[in-house]
């Protein structure tokens, strides 16, 4: 088990479309007591759009939406809560973006084998994302380098394993509730 830290974590759950990156940040955000954000309400509406018509984003395009989240993760650490985003964070460049911002930021990197990840993201009805943009995903994933702070976890387990071995990993404990 990791050196527990006082500070609430400021943690991304990253990976390619259908991963479960939303779902699983959403609870490991409400385990943790601290404020949840999913990067795609970040992308402006020309990303949007292009994704919509099965068109991959290039970096040019990811550049000023990271620096969005960038901006999201500083504004929650200066006022102490940390945070959980669900964002792709395919490169270790785009990673690095991030980091710039927040040092001690912690990755989540559930994954799955392709034909898992595509009936799931078939399976969507209110997503932009289609099916046919997987592939480049996947061709972009850079996984998490091993001088990374993250786990690379299997998302095939259900929603709370994955969350609890996520929490087990993250160098930080919540504090327990208060007493009713």
């Amino acid at each position: 088990m990791p050196h527990a830290e006082a500070e609430p974590p400021t943690v991304v759950v990253m990976g390619v479309s259908g991963t479960g990156k939303t779902t699983v940040a959403r609870l490991l955000a409400e385990r943790l007591g601290v404020p949840f954000a999913d990067a795609d309400d970040f992308h402006p509406r020309a990303n949007i759009v292009k994704m919509s018509a099965g068109i991959p984003l290039d970096d040019a395009d990811r550049r000023p939406w990271l620096q969005s989240i960038g901006r999201k993760v500083r504004d929650c650490r200066a006022a102490g809560t940390g945070c959980v985003i669900a964002c792709s964070a395919l490169k270790r460049s785009y990673r690095d973006i991030l980091r710039d911002v927040c040092p001690g930021i912690r990755f989540v990197h559930p994954t799955a084998p392709r034909d898992v990840l595509a009936a799931r993201i078939a399976r969507r009805t209110d997503h932009f994302m289609p099916v046919s943009l997987l592939d480049s995903q996947l061709a972009e994933l850079e996984p998490l380098g091993p001088d990374e702070h993250g786990v690379t976890l299997d998302a095939g387990p259900p929603l709370d394993v994955l969350v609890t071995k996520a929490l087990q990993a993250l160098p930080y404990r919540p504090p327990p509730p208060a007493p009713a």
